[in-house]
């Protein structure tokens, strides 16, 4: 029983985020990153496509990485 009120908690936690997808503004912005030889794989570079149409701050351990996109906001909460 414990697990699955720790599941509904962590349910209406994630209520208060707004989802953003890979669409068609993301994948333009993938494709510039891409041309930019920005040196990331292609998740990371997915991830940074979809922060930067959307103006959002990445929160990532991985700032090494992230650096090269130009334009992004990126921030390490856990230091």
């Amino acid at each position: 029983m414990f697990a699955y009120g720790e599941l509904a908690h962590l349910f209406q936690y994630f209520r208060a985020f707004t989802i953003v997808a890979f669409d068609d503004l993301a994948a333009d912005q993938f494709e510039m990153l891409r041309s930019n030889e920005a040196r990331l794989g292609t998740m990371d570079r997915k991830i940074a496509s979809i922060a930067l149409v959307n103006d959002a701050l990445l929160l990532s351990a991985n700032l090494r990485d992230f650096e090269v996109a130009p334009n992004l906001r990126v921030e390490n909460w856990l230091d």
